[in-house]
C-alpha cells in the first residue's frame, strides 16, 4: 500500500465526539430515561427534601436575630439572621410534590414551611412588643424597606431559586449561599410584618405578609420551571392536575397581587388609571409678612366725650329770662381705617442627621405609609406650630423639594437639627387645624 492511500486519523473529532459522550453519560446518570431509575431518583431528592427538626430550631434562632436587627434597625444583624436561616430544602421537596403528584409529600413540605415562617414571624412579634415596653424614637428605616415590594429583589430571588433547585438535584451537597438568597427575600419580609403586629405600627403588618406570599409564590415558579428544565415532568393524571392547578393559581396571584393585571387593563384601553388625588396641598407659605386693611365699625372712645355746642348767650338785663333750650351738635360716628400687621409663621430649614441607617424617611402621617426616604444632609423645611406626639414620640410636619416636586409629610424630631430651634417646638395635644391659603 503506497503511503498516500493511508488516511490520516482525526483526532478532533474522536475528542468532540468523546465529551458528547461523557455529557450524555452524566445527563443519563442525573435525570435517568427509565422509569423505575426516574421513581428511584425522586424517592431520593424526596428522602434528601423531607423536612426535620433543625427546620424549625434554625427558624426559631434566625427570627430572635431578625427582630433583634430590627428592633435596633440593625442591617448586619438582619444579614447574620439570614444567615442563620434553615435551608430550604423543603421547598423544593414541596415543589416536586406538585409534579409527581404526590399529595401527601406536597401537603407535608408545605405545612412544615408554613409553621418554620410563623416560627420566623414570632421573632418579629416579641421585638415589636418590646418596642411597647421600651419606647424610644426608632425610624425601623429596615422594616419598612423590607415590607415593600421592589424589582431588584425579583431578580435575585428568581436566581436563588434556579440555583438553589440545580444545586440540590445535582450535588449532593446542601446548596447554603442559594438557601440564603431565598431566605433573604422570604423571611425578611415576614419578619418585619411580625414587627408591625407586635408593635401595632401601621403600614407593616400587612404589606410584608402580602411581600412574604408574592416572594413565595415568584420563587415556587421559578422553581417549578427550572426542574421542568431538568426533565422533571408530571407523567401522572394525578401530577399533571396538581401541576397545572399550582401553575394557574400562581400566575393569578402574582399578576392580581402585584398589580400587573391592572396595567395590562389599562395599556390594552380596557380600564383607566386612577386620578390623582386633589387634597394635595399645593400653595407655599409666603416668607414674608403681609399687611392687612381692617375696618373698625365701632366707636372710638375719644368720640364718646366730643365736645357739644352749648353757647351760653344770656341777657344781662333780663336776669330773671329763663334761657331757652338750644340744639346741640354731636359728630356721627364714622368708619375709621387701622391697618393691622399680620405676620405669617415663616418655615424653617432643618438638616436630616440620624444616628443609625444614614437618612429618615417623610411618612404620609406619623407612623404611616413612608413616601420618601432623604439622607443625611438633606434639607427639609418645617411648617411650624404643627407638631403631634405619637406613642411617646415626637413627629414633625415637614415638605421637601425632590426633582422639583413637593414632598409633604412628617419626619421624627429627634432626627432634624436646626440652627434655631423653632418656636413651639412641643408637640400640640390635638393635631392644630390648618387652612389653605
Amino acid at each position: 500500500m503506497e503511503p498516500s492511500e493511508i488516511t490520516p486519523p482525526e483526532p478532533p473529532q474522536e475528542f468532540v465526539s468523546s465529551r458528547a459522550r461523557r455529557r450524555r453519560a452524566m445527563r443519563r446518570a442525573y435525570f435517568p430515561a427509565n422509569e423505575e431509575e426516574r421513581a428511584a431518583l425522586f424517592d431520593h431528592l424526596a428522602r434528601r427534601a423531607f423536612p426535620s427538626y433543625e427546620l424549625f430550631i434554625f427558624a426559631i434562632v434566625a427570627g430572635a436575630i431578625m427582630g433583634l436587627g430590627y428592633f435596633l434597625d440593625s442591617q448586619s444583624l438582619l444579614i447574620f439572621g439570614v444567615l442563620v436561616a434553615p435551608l430550604l430544602t423543603s421547598w423544593i421537596g414541596m415543589s416536586l410534590g406538585i409534579i409527581a403528584g404526590a399529595g401527601r409529600l406536597f401537603l407535608q413540605t408545605l405545612l412544615a414551611l408554613l409553621v418554620s415562617a410563623a416560627l420566623t414571624a414570632l421573632g418579629g412579634v416579641l421585638a415589636g412588643y418590646a418596642t411597647r415596653i421600651f419606647p424610644q424614637p426608632r425610624t425601623f428605616n429596615e422594616a419598612f424597606l423590607h415590607s415593600r415590594l421592589w424589582i431588584p429583589d425579583f431578580f435575585v430571588l428568581a436566581i436563588g431559586a434556579v440555583l438553589i433547585t440545580l444545586s440540590f438535584v445535582r450535588s449532593e451537597q446542601r446548596p447554603y449561599l442559594p438557601s440564603a438568597l431565598v431566605a433573604y427575600e422570604l423571611f425578611l419580609p415576614l419578619c418585619a410584618a411580625g414587627l408591625g403586629l407586635g408593635s401595632g405600627i401601621e403600614g407593616l403588618a400587612l404589606p410584608g405578609l402580602l411581600v412574604f406570599l408574592i416572594h413565595f409564590a415568584w420563587a415556587t415558579l421559578f422553581c417549578i420551571l427550572t426542574l421542568f428544565f431538568l426533565r422533571f415532568y408530571p407523567l401522572t393524571f394525578s401530577g399533571i392536575s396538581l401541576t397545572g392547578i399550582v401553575l394557574v393559581a400562581l400566575l393569578a396571584w402574582l399578576t392580581i397581587a402585584t398589580g400587573a393585571l391592572q396595567w395590562i387593563r389599562i395599556q390594552t384601553g380596557l380600564a383607566t388609571p386612577q386620578p390623582d388625588s386633589a387634597n394635595q396641598a399645593t400653595a407655599t407659605l409666603p416668607l414674608v409678612p403681609t399687611l392687612t386693611p381692617t375696618f373698625n365699625p365701632t366707636l372710638p372712645p375719644q368720640a364718646v366725650t366730643a365736645a357739644t355746642l352749648t353757647p351760653a348767650a344770656t341777657s344781662a338785663s333780663a336776669s330773671t329770662a329763663t334761657p331757652s333750650p338750644r340744639p346741640t351738635a354731636t359728630p356721627s360716628p364714622s368708619q375709621t381705617p387701622t391697618f393691622t400687621i399680620t405676620a405669617e409663621p415663616t418655615p424653617i430649614i432643618a438638616f436630616i442627621r440620624a444616628p443609625e441607617g444614614g437618612g429618615a424617611n417623610i411618612r404620609e402621617r406619623p407612623n404611616g405609609l413612608v413616601l420618601l426616604t432623604l439622607s443625611n444632609g438633606s434639607t427639609v423645611t418645617i411648617i411650624p406650630n404643627d407638631i403631634q406626639e405619637v406613642n411617646n414620640v415626637v413627629w414633625v410636619h415637614v415638605f421637601a423639594l425632590v426633582n422639583g416636586e413637593r414632598v409633604e409629610g412628617w419626619v421624627l424630631q429627634s432626627l432634624l437639627v436646626t440652627a434655631t430651634p423653632p418656636p413651639n417646638w412641643q408637640p400640640s395635644a390635638t393635631p392644630p387645624a390648618t387652612s389653605t391659603p
